[in-house]
């Protein structure tokens, strides 16, 4: 046990900074521009798969991979937002118009 390897344990945290910052943005995303926005994720899903391919350093390369499956499952929370909006559990923006429910 000559080594001890932080690296592990600095990527949890990481992953843990990046899930609770995506929480608020897709909050916000939805309020501002609604589910039509969904895109912007997507190209960043796509733009950290392709850095975490691409960088040889392990820990930056994790950290871009999880950034990117971040932004994905931030798509599917966009739309699942956008629902709950509609069922009354957050704040309707008064400037945008909604589908009707059902």
């Amino acid at each position: 046990m000559e080594h001890i390897h932080f690296e592990g344990l600095l990527i949890g945290v990481t992953t843990f900074l990046i899930i609770g910052l995506f929480h608020p943005v897709v909050i916000k995303a939805e309020y501002y521009w609604g589910t039509k926005c969904w895109w912007v994720f997507l190209l960043w899903g796509i733009s950290g798969i392709i850095a975490s391919v691409w960088i040889s350093k392990v820990f930056v390369s994790a950290v871009c991979g999880v950034f990117a499956f971040s932004s994905f499952w931030a798509i599917k929370e966009l739309f699942e937002q956008e629902q709950r909006v509609l069922k009354g559990w957050f704040p309707k923006n008064p400037r945008r118009t909604y589908p009707p429910k059902g």
